[in-house]
C-alpha cells in the first residue's frame, strides 16, 4: 500500500485531502498539533502530532520520516495573518514564514529520496496570493510565493527522476483558515471554494497519464465575494 504524508491533517483543506487519499486507498500520516487517531475511520491512518512552527520538533520530525517509505507528500499545513507590516509582532512573523515556507522545505528534504524512488508526488498547497500582490499580506504573500518557487525550481531539478511535483493556487476556501481573522469567505456557494475543491484537485492529479505533470493548478471561485466579520469589543 502506498503511503502518503499530509500536513494540516486535523482540519480544513488537510483534513478533507487525507480523506480523498485514503478513500483513494492510500495509507496516510496525518501531522498537525492536535490530530488524532479517531479523526480518521479506518486502520490505514496514523496520527502524528506536531508543532510545525517550532524548529527543534520539526527536525525531530524529519529524522522520523528519513526512514519512512513515501509515494505521496502534501504540504497543506498554513496559517496567515493580514495586517499592517509595522503592525505584525515579530514572532508572527517568524512563526508564519517557518510553517508556510521553512517547514515543507524541510519535510520535502526528508523524504525527497523516497518520493523518487517511488516515482511520487510532492504537493505544495499554496494559495491565490502566491500569484499577486494584495495590501496586508505582504508576509504571508512572500511565503507562499516562496514555496511556489521552490516547488518550480525543485520540478526542475528532479525531471530525470520520475517525481510529480504541483503546486496548487486555491482562492478563498472555507475552512478554520479565517477564524481568528477579521474577514471570512462568502455565505455564497459562487463566491467561495470547499476544501473538497482542493480535495478534487489532488484527485486529478493523482489520476494523471505519469508522463504528463500539472505543475500548476489555480482554483478560483467563479465569483468573488468576502464576508467582513464584526468587530468584537
Amino acid at each position: 500500500m502506498r503511503r502518503a504524508i499530509v500536513t494540516g491533517a486535523s482540519s480544513g483543506i488537510g483534513k478533507a485531502i487525507t480523506n480523498r487519499l485514503l478513500a483513494l486507498g492510500y495509507s496516510v500520516i496525518g501531522i498537525s498539533r492536535n490530530v488524532v487517531a479517531d479523526d480518521f475511520q479506518g486502520e490505514n491512518f496514523q496520527a502524528l502530532q506536531c508543532d510545525l512552527t517550532d524548529s527543534n520538533a520539526v527536525i525531530k520530525l524529519c529524522e522520523l520520516l528519513k526512514k519512512e517509505d513515501i509515494s505521496i507528500l502534501v504540504n497543506a499545513a498554513g496559517f496567515g495573518k493580514f495586517e499592517p507590516h509595522e503592525e505584525l509582532g515579530v514572532a508572527t512573523i517568524i512563526q508564519m514564514t517557518f510553517l508556510n515556507l521553512t517547514a515543507p522545505m524541510l519535510l520535502t528534504n526528508a523524504t525527497l529520496r523516497s518520493l523518487k524512488q517511488n516515482s511520487g508526488y510532492l504537493i505544495n498547497i499554496n494559495s491565490i496570493e502566491a500569484l499577486r500582490a494584495s495590501k496586508f499580506a505582504a508576509v504571508y504573500s512572500a511565503t507562499k510565493a516562496g514555496l511556489r518557487a521552490f516547488g518550480d525550481a525543485l520540478f526542475e531539478e528532479t525531471r530525470k527522476s520520475t517525481l510529480s511535483i504541483t503546486n496548487i493556487n486555491p482562492d478563498m476556501t472555507q475552512s478554520n483558515f479565517y477564524n481568528t481573522l477579521r474577514f471570512d469567505v462568502s455565505d455564497k456557494e459562487n463566491e467561495k471554494l470547499l476544501s473538497e475543491d482542493i480535495a478534487d484537485a489532488i484527485e486529478h492529479i493523482l489520476a494523471t497519464r505519469k508522463g504528463a505533470v500539472v505543475s500548476e493548478y489555480t482554483i478560483r471561485s467563479l465569483q468573488f465575494g468576502i464576508k467582513k466579520k464584526k468587530a468584537t469589543k
